[in-house]
C-alpha cells in the first residue's frame, strides 16, 4: 500500500513538472508568433522592417479607429531633446494673427522663442516646476509655478496627450493622415459650443504637428509644425536667464 502511494505522488511530481514545461514553452511559442506593431511611415500596408532588429519578425499595421486611437497614440513618445519651429494662427471674421515660435527642448526644460503679431519677441523658459519669461532687450525675469502642460501653453499648442484621458464616444473621428507631407495620427474630438478640435500626430517624431480649433463651424485656431525637427537639440541651444544665469547645459 505504502510503495503504491510513494509511486502515486511520484507520478504528480512529475505531471506537475511536465505541466510547468508545456506551459513555459508555450508561452516563448506563443510570444514568438505574435507580431509586433509598428506604426507605418506611409498609407501603404503592412512594413517589414530591415536590418538586425527586422529579422526574425513579423510586423503588421495597426488600424487606427476611434474604439483604437487612445491605445496607439499611447505607444508615441516625444523625443527627449529637440529642436523645431512652429506656427501659430488665431483667426476671427475678417482677420487674423500669427505668431511665429521656435522651440528647444532638452532634458525636460524647454526654451520657446515667439514672436508674437506686434513684433514683440517673447521668452518662456521652463523646468524644474517653475516658468520664467521675459522679452527681448529685457535683463529682468519672471517667474511662476509650472507643470507638465506649461511648456506647450508657452508655445501656444494644445498637449495631444489629454486624448488618452477620452472614452472612444467621446471621440468623433480618427485614422492615419498626411498633414504638411508628414504621416501621422488624426485624432478629431467635439468640443462646447458645437466645436471641434482635432490633433495630428507625427508616428515619425511623437510631435503635434497640427492642430485647429473650430467654434460653430468657423477656424479659430491654427497651429503647423511642417519644417524637420533636430534631435538630439543643436548644442547652440539657450537654456540661461537674460541675467546669464544658466539654468541647463545640453549635455
Amino acid at each position: 500500500m505504502e510503495q503504491k502511494n510513494r509511486l502515486i505522488i511520484v507520478i504528480a511530481i512529475i505531471a506537475l513538472i511536465a505541466a510547468a514545461m508545456i506551459a513555459s514553452f508555450g508561452r516563448v511559442i506563443f510570444a514568438a508568433n505574435t507580431p509586433d506593431v509598428i506604426l507605418p511611415s506611409s498609407s501603404e500596408g503592412p512594413v517589414s522592417p530591415s536590418g538586425p532588429e527586422g529579422q526574425g519578425h513579423s510586423y503588421q499595421r495597426v488600424e487606427v479607429t476611434t474604439q483604437t486611437v487612445t491605445g496607439v497614440v499611447a505607444t508615441l513618445a516625444r523625443p527627449a531633446s529637440y529642436y523645431r519651429e512652429l506656427t501659430v494662427e488665431t483667426l476671427w471674421p475678417g482677420g487674423s494673427a500669427t505668431a511665429q515660435v521656435q522651440v528647444w527642448a532638452d532634458g525636460g526644460w524647454s526654451h520657446v522663442r515667439q514672436t508674437l503679431p506686434s513684433g514683440v519677441v517673447r521668452h518662456d523658459l521652463t523646468g524644474e516646476d517653475t516658468l520664467y519669461y521675459w522679452y527681448d532687450g529685457s535683463k529682468t525675469y519672471a517667474q511662476t509655478p509650472a507643470d507638465e502642460k506649461s511648456s506647450d501653453l508657452a508655445q501656444h499648442i494644445p498637449t495631444y496627450e489629454t486624448v488618452l484621458d477620452l472614452e472612444p464616444n467621446e471621440i468623433s473621428a480618427a485614422g492615419y493622415e498626411i498633414r504638411g507631407d508628414l504621416p501621422c495620427i488624426l485624432v478629431e474630438v467635439p468640443s462646447s459650443s458645437q466645436g471641434m478640435r482635432r490633433f495630428w500626430v507625427s508616428v515619425d517624431s511623437g510631435l503635434l504637428v497640427s492642430a485647429e480649433v473650430e467654434e460653430e463651424g468657423q477656424l479659430v485656431y491654427r497651429m503647423t509644425a511642417y519644417s524637420p525637427v533636430q534631435s538630439p537639440c543643436p548644442a547652440d541651444g539657450s537654456f540661461s536667464l537674460p541675467d546669464g544665469t544658466i539654468l541647463h547645459t545640453i549635455g
